[in-house]
C-alpha cells in the first residue's frame, strides 16, 4: 500500500477537518456561497467537491439544461446536489448517513432556491429510499480510502473518509444500477488513493462492469492524485457513448 493510500493518513485529514478553523459557518466555492454545519464533510478543506463537478460537467455554465431525476448518494453539504438542480435536472435526490448532511444539504437548497427540486434524505445508501423510485443520473463520490474490515468507526464523520473493507463499496456497485431509468448512468467518484484492484475484485463477484469516463489530475498536499469517473454496468451491458476506457487494473498513483 502506498502512503497515499493509508487509511491512517485519511482518519487524521477527518480530524483536521474538525479544527474550528477548518469549520466557518459558511463558504464560498464556485462562485456561490454554502451553509457548513458541524460533523459534516468541510468541502473548503478538500479539493474532492470541486473535482466531481468538474468530472460531471457541472462547474462552470452550462450549456445545455440537464434533464431527467438525479441521486447524489452521501451528499454532505449538498454543493453537488443543488448545483445539479440549478443545472436543470428536475428532481434531483440528496441522500446521506449522517443526518447532519441531510439537514446540511436542506439548508443549501433553500439558500439556492431550489427546494422544489431537491429532496434530501437520511439514508444508508439505497436502503431508505422509496423502492419505486429510478434515476437518470446517480452519483456517489465514495470513501475511496480501504480501512481494515475490523475498523469501527470513531466519529460519524469518518465515514466520509475510509470504508473498511470495502463494504459500502460493494453495496454500491451491486445495487445502483437497479435503480436506473433505462439509459440511465450509475456513476463513481473513486481516485489512485483507493484500491483499484479491490474495487475490481467486487465488480467481478456483484457480475458488473466498469468503465473510465474521465478522469482529472491534481496535487493534493503534495501528493498527485488521480481521480475517475466511473461508469457501472451489468456485465455484457453495450457500452454507452460517453464511455473512454476500461478502468485498469493496478493503476498506481504517478510520483509527486
Amino acid at each position: 500500500m502506498s502512503e497515499i493510500q493509508s487509511y491512517l493518513r485519511s482518519l487524521e485529514r477527518s480530524r483536521d477537518s474538525m479544527r474550528p478553523e477548518n469549520r466557518p459557518a459558511t463558504f464560498w466555492l464556485r462562485g456561490r456561497q454554502w451553509a457548513l454545519l458541524d460533523t459534516v464533510f468541510a468541502p473548503l478543506h478538500a479539493g474532492t467537491t470541486e473535482v466531481v463537478l468538474d468530472l460531471l460537467g457541472l462547474s462552470g455554465p452550462v450549456q445545455q439544461p440537464r434533464r431527467g431525476a438525479f441521486l447524489e448518494i452521501g451528499c454532505g453539504t449538498g454543493v453537488v446536489a443543488v448545483t445539479a438542480a440549478l443545472a436543470g435536472y428536475s428532481r434531483v435526490v440528496a441522500s446521506d448517513v449522517n443526518a447532519d448532511a441531510v439537514k446540511n444539504a436542506a439548508l443549501n437548497a433553500r439558500r439556492h432556491k431550489v427546494t422544489d427540486r431537491v429532496h434530501a434524505v437520511h439514508s444508508d445508501l439505497f436502503e431508505a429510499l422509496p423502492t419505486g423510485q429510478r434515476f437518470d443520473t446517480i452519483i456517489w463520490s465514495s470513501p475511496y480510502v480501504r480501512a481494515p474490515e475490523d475498523y469501527r468507526f470513531g466519529t460519524l464523520l469518518e465515514r466520509a473518509y475510509v470504508d473498511p473493507g470495502y463494504q459500502a463499496h460493494r453495496r454500491y456497485v451491486d445495487e445502483a444500477p437497479h435503480w436506473l431509468n433505462d439509459g440511465g448512468r450509475a456513476l463513481l467518484h473513486f481516485s489512485s488513493r483507493g484500491d483499484i484492484d479491490g474495487l475490481h475484485r467486487i465488480a467481478e463477484e456483484t457480475g458488473r462492469h466498469l468503465q473510465v469516463i474521465s478522469r482529472h489530475t491534481i496535487v493534493d498536499r503534495g501528493d498527485t492524485v488521480e481521480h475517475m469517473l466511473v461508469d457501472i454496468r451489468a456485465r455484457g451491458e453495450s457500452a454507452t457513448a460517453h464511455t473512454e476506457e476500461p478502468l485498469q487494473h493496478g493503476l498506481s498513483p504517478q510520483p509527486a
